[in-house]
């Protein structure tokens, strides 16, 4: 335990000590993918006793059901893209990073796209790739709710989307999948202005989860296809207006201004709350 206490380290000698950890630490990540994937491509797993690569980093090398699948994904991306080492190696890409550039890498692209995710932040990264590839389907894909059959309840259709998500699921799951057909909700072209769009991925609830799918189902008339960003811009545009009339009194139909006599002293007019939300743009001008 003692090989662990570093208080009598000066702040100066911890901060190169921890520096130099972190530069051997992406070394290793990179030999240890070489590693993983020269084993997966001898199947040297099944000699040992494992049905997969993903199996014996679980059970013989003690990883995490996640760290496996991280790890198997980008030494079987890197094998074939062998920058891929050297970038880790520099600590120009990160593990996730590679992860996230795998699916769209190829001989033409590959090295365009290392060096455009080059010191990119994940959130960069996504952006970057959802501005090149806008038609591309990920593992984040929206839920989606099936329409409401005539004389069917919201209740019902609320029931369909179980089924909508082990779809969708299965289909990210698998190893290919064939490109949407023109005019789907996720092919290119049903996206005019797709380098506007960008991925948003968040967790939630399972009580948020169910709101959105009674939103979607609400909404199913009106947004046949159960798309959850149309749902929620449509939810923010609500809560904006709502949270604007609360706050700087806007609306489409303004009254009169009453009498400020009977008003006490710290209460600002409604019209006066308009008349600084519209010169100042809904901006804080406070200095």
């Amino acid at each position: 335990m003692r090989a662990y206490s570093l208080t009598h380290l000066t702040d100066a000698a911890l901060l190169r000590d921890l520096a130099n950890l972190v530069a051997r630490d992406r070394a290793t990540t990179a030999a240890l993918l070489a590693h993983i994937a020269e084993v997966d491509a001898r199947r040297l797993y099944l000699p040992a006793g494992h049905e997969s690569m993903h199996a014996y980093c679980v059970d013989a090398l003690r990883l995490s059901e996640d760290a496996a699948y991280k790890r198997i994904q980008a030494a079987r991306a890197a094998r074939q893209f062998p920058a891929l080492f050297t970038a880790l190696a520099e600590g120009r890409l990160n593990l996730t990073a590679v992860c996230l550039l795998a699916p769209h890498l190829s001989a033409e692209s590959a090295e365009e796209l290392v060096a455009d995710a080059t010191h990119l932040r994940n959130t960069g990264i996504r952006e970057m790739l959802a501005r090149r590839f806008p038609g591309a389907q990920g593992p984040f894909a929206a839920l989606t709710l099936p329409p409401v059959p005539p004389g069917g309840s919201p209740q019902l259709a609320a029931q369909q989307v179980e089924h909508a998500e082990t779809v969708t699921s299965a289909a990210s799951e698998a190893p290919s999948a064939a490109p949407a057909p023109p005019g789907s909700a996720d092919s290119p072209e049903s996206h005019p202005n797709s380098e506007e769009w960008i991925l948003l991925q968040l967790r939630v609830t399972s009580g948020t989860r169910d709101k959105l799918r009674y939103a979607q189902a609400l909404l199913s008339h009106s947004v046949p296809s159960g798309d959850a960003a149309e749902v929620l811009d449509r939810a923010l545009d609500l809560l904006i207006a709502r949270c604007e009339r609360q706050k700087f009194a806007a609306t489409a139909q303004p009254r009169a201004p009453r009498n400020s006599s009977t008003a006490g002293p710290r209460q600002v007019p409604a019209h006066v709350k308009r008349a600084v939300w519209a010169r100042d743009e809904g901006r804080c001008t406070f200095v």
